[in-house]
């Protein structure tokens, strides 16, 4: 395949062997594919993770309510290796039919609560902590503008941008410059609001937040798809700053080493059962 071979589609689509990082999980169908309970902790929430953006979003949520000083958020998170395949067992397509990171579980209801996709489990925790989501009515709706405006617009980044750049067998020329084009669009979209505003529902830092940083913070920041200089980030300055600022909390640093074992190895924690794991597991690794 070439950028000059032009595609015809069949009449009727079938799958094919397509190459690329994620080819040998990629399938057309939904349902678990082998038989694998999940493990349970002895805390309240059960989070089955990885440190994707998406991922992130869960971690640095329950540090930051943790931070807070609410006893009641904690988790227990553990490793879901999404490049074995981990998100088709049967115990985690039980608590997302989806198979996508994150999933949890709230084991403190009744009767126990799923929850699954990044956005619910933000909105779920804010609303039943009562945190980083507004109450008045108008900031309030000003942050789930954002943070259901992340959910819509980010794929274009992910599984657009990112996966036809960095991931994809071959470099087309069509794909990378139409979600470039897209990406920049959006980073121009956030830019434009944060220059008037500290945080994306004003003045109080928020689930909106969260979710948006776990994405364009990072990429700001030079994390996501080593794209910054292609993308010409610093361009965003406004992005830029709302990024560093977030990036500087603690809570923030804490939940993007949950369930990561990639970059940097002080800032891997595979899983996380309990404070301490931050500070004896990264002792290790440096000691390693």
């Amino acid at each position: 395949m070439s950028q000059e071979t032009e595609y015809t589609p069949p009449r009727v689509w079938e799958p094919k062997e397509s190459g690329g990082k994620f080819a040998s999980i990629n399938r057309p169908v939904a349902g678990p594919t082998h038989e694998k309970e999940l493990p349970v902790g002895e805390h309240p929430f059960q989070l089955y993770s990885l440190a994707t953006p998406n991922g992130v979003k869960a971690g640095v949520m329950f540090e930051e309510l943790l931070a807070l000083g609410h006893q009641g958020a904690e988790y227990d998170a553990w490793l879901i290796n999404i490049g074995e395949g981990d998100q088709f067992g049967s115990g985690f397509v039980g608590v997302n039919p989806n198979s996508k990171i994150p999933a949890l579980m709230d084991h403190s209801t009744d009767t126990p609560t799923r929850v699954f996709e990044s956005g619910s489990i933000l909105l779920y925790l804010a609303e039943k902590f009562g945190e980083f989501l507004p109450k008045a009515h108008a900031t309030r709706t000003e942050a789930l503008n954002w943070l259901f405006w992340q959910m819509g617009s980010a794929p274009f980044l992910g599984g657009g941008f990112g996966h036809f750049y960095s991931y994809a067998p071959v470099k087309l020329e069509y794909p990378i410059d139409r979600y470039a084009m897209e990406t920049k669009r959006q980073l121009d979209v956030l830019n434009r609001h944060l220059a008037e505003n500290r945080y994306l529902a004003g003045d109080e830092y928020s689930i909106a937040d969260i979710a948006n940083w776990a994405w364009y913070g990072q990429l700001v920041l030079g994390r996501l798809y080593d794209a910054a200089e292609f993308l010409q980030v610093h361009e965003y300055t406004h992005v830029v700053r709302w990024a560093e600022e977030i990036d500087a909390r603690p809570a923030v640093l804490r939940g993007r080493m949950v369930n990561r074992t990639f970059g940097e190895p002080e800032l891997q924690l595979h899983e996380r059962h309990d404070a301490s794991d931050f500070e004896t597991r990264t002792e290790d690794k440096r000691e390693a």
